[in-house]
């Protein structure tokens, strides 16, 4: 709906029928949305470029800080020559990150998704560009002296810059960069793990608070451009292959609710260690600068303990997916590795949680396989996975659909989505938030993660008007009405003035009243206009009674007004008056939805009267 506005008698009917757009449909979307998924095609190459750029910078830093070599060979971290004094590469590593942060931007501290909705929710989807440099550079770093963290949460926040700058150069909207910034994201993740369909149902899970066709095609061609440019510059292979799997049976798939069960108390105690974490830094008389330092020895000294727990640790997942690893090599990697990430990433240290959260829950997950229903090994192990994922993450179905992928496997979709699900549900009824959204609760802004369909866009004015309208007669003298609005009688802010058939011509406001009594004490002549008269061109917001009242509601809001006159479309007479309080039953019938509860059907017990 456009505003109308109503100028002499008799056209205001006609004026606001030409304005009408056309006929409400499901989706509000136009055609702008093919040029953001042309926009989107470019995003997505870029995601893959930086996805490429950023694992061979891991590479890199690794082979420097441990092997002191400028080469991009894969060398484990465990055979460095180093010995004990490799305590201290992380410590280097991570002050350089404390620098960085401080001394380039803040921004690149933390996980990076967090900071992604972050920019979507309050920063109206703008990325500085410094960001999109030192935030896989840091990461690199950091990961490559050894920090135990994946490279997702860095190439989402990288990917997310990349589509941001791209946006911020063309004339679009905010909602128009958040597309763009989410299918940026979205390219990395898919360019990082081959997982285009997590990467897309991911950002409807976490990033782009809505479900809109303009949000989502975007995404969806960055994601597909990517998955299919990947394998020019990496491995089109799954990641993870695993081809185990678990006949449906009552045993077994209780087992999957209970590995959901564990995987959900396993993501609230990890949530709880890292924020302890950043709760006891926030405590100490240092500058957060410094805070990666002790973070990184934190990392330093887990390596002595269990070298295979540094970095991103991928070895560590296709270990437990083969069920190869030792029940004790798998006890001290959980606890290890716990440790030295939560400590970390609470000091402030760059890096991701996806591959971190995988590891810590296929070790839960082989340690749980041990007494729950024998299957094929590794099962437990990618069950506890994806449920850790999905329940730190508050994302269910993106970790269900994140495992398939990663690993080819189709047949354990089943079992995936039970756990996850359960997982979900542990953590949704013990914590009040997620590992994502407590870090930017604690910078005093609040998330909810919940969708529903605005009641505004639900309701029709008529449901909401009053029918029965105190209205002023156009012949009205300016006399008489300064005379009405003075002598104590009206009730009312504002009243329609209609004609003698009941057609609008005009408000009369108390402010109205107000500034013809300044101007009738030096003109005299005023006094005797009719208020036809002297609403004569005044801009006038209407309503219709079949109208949605999300569209009234929106012109009210940008009018700053706080009562409309409503219309018949057919003849353009008064047929009601909506108010800022009638639309506030909105929200009160919304309300009643969700806490009035009551018995619909109830069943009389045998030889009650009437059987």
């Amino acid at each position: 709906m456009t505003t109308s506005t109503l100028g002499t008698p008799g056209q205001d009917a006609e004026a606001g029928i030409r304005e009408l757009p056309a006929r409400l449909g499901d989706f509000t979307t136009d055609r702008r949305v093919i040029l953001l998924m042309a926009i989107a095609v470019f995003v997505g190459t870029a995601g893959v470029g930086a996805a490429f750029v950023l694992l061979r910078l891991i590479t890199l830093c690794t082979n420097i800080a441990y092997y002191g070599r400028f080469s991009l060979e894969n060398l484990p971290i465990s055979a460095t020559p180093l010995g004990w004094s490799a305590v201290f590469v992380p410590v280097v590593g991570c002050l350089i990150i404390g620098l960085m942060a401080r001394y380039g931007s803040e921004k690149i501290r933390g996980h990076g998704i967090p900071e992604a909705m972050e920019a979507i929710l309050i920063g109206k989807s703008r990325i500085n560009p410094k960001v999109a440099v030192l935030k896989p550079l840091s990461s690199a770093i950091s990961i490559g002296s050894g920090g135990p963290f994946g490279a997702e949460g860095p190439i989402i926040m990288t990917g997310g810059a990349i589509g941001s700058l791209v946006a911020q150069m063309i004339r679009l909207s905010a909602n128009e960069r958040k597309a763009l910034l989410v299918a940026g994201a979205a390219a990395g993740m898919t360019a990082v793990f081959g997982t285009p369909i997590a990467a897309v149902l991911l950002a409807i899970e976490l990033l782009l608070f809505e479900w809109k066709p303009r949000s989502f095609l975007p995404v969806v061609v960055a994601a597909s451009v990517a998955a299919a440019e990947r394998g020019l510059l990496l491995d089109p292979t799954p990641l993870f292959g695993f081809t185990g799997h678990m006949a449906l049976t009552l045993p077994g798939f209780l087992g999957w609710v209970v590995m959901g069960i564990v995987a959900g108390l396993g993501s609230g105690i990890l949530t709880a260690m890292v924020y302890a974490s950043e709760d006891f830094f926030h405590r100490l008389p240092l500058h957060w600068m410094w805070w990666p330092l002790f973070g990184g020895l934190a990392i330093g000294i887990g390596g002595l303990f269990d070298p295979s727990a540094l970095g991103v640790g991928y070895d560590n997942i296709r270990h437990l997916l083969s069920g190869e690893m030792a029940v004790k090599a798998v006890l001290l990697l959980l606890v290890v590795k716990a440790l030295i990430w939560s400590i970390s990433l609470g000091s402030g240290t760059s890096g991701g949680v996806l591959a971190p959260l995988m590891m810590l829950g296929g070790a839960l997950g082989t340690l749980a396989g041990l007494v729950l229903p024998q299957a094929d090994p590794g099962f437990w192990a990618l069950l506890g996975m994806a449920a850790m994922m999905g329940g730190t993450m508050r994302a269910p179905l993106t970790a269900t659909l994140f495992a398939v992928e990663l690993t080819g496997n189709l047949g354990v979709l089943l079992p995936l989505l039970t756990a996850c699900g359960m997982a979900y549900a542990t953590t949704v009824l013990t914590m009040k938030r997620s590992i994502l959204t407590e870090k930017i609760a604690r910078r005093g802004h609040h998330i909810s993660g919940e969708y529903h369909t605005d009641p505004f866009d639900l309701a029709r004015v008529a449901d909401l008007m009053v029918r029965e309208v105190d209205t002023l007669p156009a012949t009205m003298t300016v006399a008489r009405a300064i005379a009405f609005f003075t002598s104590g009688e009206p009730c009312h802010k504002s009243y329609p003035v209609v004609d003698a058939e009941r057609r609008v011509v005009g408000m009369v406001s108390r402010a109205n009243i107000l500034d013809w009594s300044v101007h009738a004490s030096e003109d005299d002549d005023i006094q005797s206009l009719s208020l036809e008269e002297i609403l004569e061109g005044q801009e006038l917001e209407i309503g219709y009674a079949d109208e949605l009242a999300g569209a009234l509601a929106d012109r009210m809001a940008i009018a700053d007004i706080g009562r409309v006159p409503v219309l018949d479309r057919q003849s353009g007479s008064l047929v009601g008056l909506i108010a800022r309080k009638d639309l506030l039953q909105v929200r009160a019938h919304r309300r009643a939805e969700e806490h009035d509860r009551g018995v619909m059907i109830r069943l009389r017990a045998r030889g009650a009267r009437g059987i």
